[in-house]
């Protein structure tokens, strides 16, 4: 319930996904992991890794995903 609240403007569901450590640019451009990392020719558990911050990708792999992103490769990592 308290989740729910500190997004007043912004979806409920949106706002628990990024409590729980989702990727705000891959939610904005409404993408799943596994959409993400077909796109980009990576494996599905790898993409969610790094979109997490639990493992460090190759640089070609974080490039990859930071230009489907549309965002700066130092924010993937």
């Amino acid at each position: 319930m308290a989740r729910a609240q500190i997004g007043k403007g912004i979806p409920a569901a949106y706002v628990n996904r990024l409590l729980n450590g989702e990727s705000a640019p891959r939610l904005y451009r409404d993408l799943t992991q596994a959409a993400l990392a077909e796109q980009d020719g990576v494996n599905r558990a790898t993409a969610a890794e790094i979109g997490t911050g639990r493992k460090q990708g190759p640089v070609a792999t974080l490039r990859a995903l930071a230009t489907s992103l549309d965002v700066p490769q130092d924010e993937i990592t």
